[in-house]
């Protein structure tokens, strides 16, 4: 079992794995990410399914998903709550707050552990990115990839590329998440598609980061566009709205007032 902390390259990412990322960004906030996520790790790492979930008082399980088997992850997620949870220290081995990288093999998991879990599943290798709930003591946020008893091991090599893109994977996850659960960001698409169901995904996605307030270089970086195509988003959204400036799309979400007798 290892622990470390991912360094921040010098010079960019170099790792494979980060050429392969950039087809997650645009489905942020969107059921789609998830599976784009497994797929994108899946072109560098023998892995096979997912898991991002939350340990503490209230443990949850936010994303998970298979590729190329049947999808096991939520009987794990269940098998994990049913014991295991409350003495799992796997993703605890260094008392650092920091992100870190874990790996662990199915051999060095506690009996109980990989039994219910690991074994019962198929499951013989793990690689996490976790780091401290700052909202709850002793909770931990973990994104996980597992590899299956069909799959080769995990190199080193992929080892260090998982660790080369850790940040980047938690800070895509979180946002992620951030934006599906927020109710706002569900009210807001619904109502632009309502006064315009001509709307595509990329125009969508545009109109909605700039209605939290983003910079279209902001947008840009978000989802990994160049600036003249979130541009071009932008005005061709505009146009199907019939608006032209940023304060008539926040005018268009008010909502209507009620006539006054």
């Amino acid at each position: 079992m290892r622990t470390w902390i991912p360094e921040l390259p010098a010079h960019g990412i170099e790792a494979s794995l980060a050429q392969c990322l950039p087809v997650v960004v645009p489905a942020l906030g969107e059921p789609t990410f998830g599976p784009r996520l497994l797929e994108a790790m899946a072109q560098a790492l023998p892995v096979g399914s997912f898991s991002v979930y939350c340990t503490g008082a209230q443990p949850a399980i936010f994303l998970s998903g298979s590729r190329g088997m049947p999808d096991t992850t939520r009987d794990c997620w269940r098998a994990y709550l049913s014991g295991p949870i409350r003495s799992d220290r796997t993703l605890r081995e260094t008392s650092t707050p920091q992100l870190r990288v874990c790996h662990i093999t199915a051999r060095e998991v506690p009996p109980e552990h990989r039994a219910k879990v690991y074994d019962a599943h198929g499951v013989v290798e793990r690689v996490s990115v976790v780091e401290e709930e700052a909202a709850c003591d002793d909770a931990l946020f973990a994104v996980n990839f597992y590899r299956h008893v069909h799959q080769r091991a995990l190199s080193d090599a992929q080892l260090a590329d998982f660790g080369a893109v850790g940040r980047l994977l938690m800070a895509l996850t979180r946002k992620h998440i951030a934006l599906a659960r927020a109710p706002a960001a569900d009210e807001l698409r619904g109502r632009l598609l309502g006064l315009c169901p001509a709307l595509t995904a990329q125009e969508l996605q545009v109109c909605l980061r700039l209605l939290c307030g983003m910079t279209q270089e902001g947008i840009a970086a978000d989802m990994g566009l160049a600036l003249p195509t979130v541009k071009t988003y932008r005005n061709r959204a505009f146009g199907r709205l019939g608006i032209h400036f940023r304060s008539e799309l926040f005018a268009l979400m008010l909502p209507e007032r009620a006539p006054q007798n």
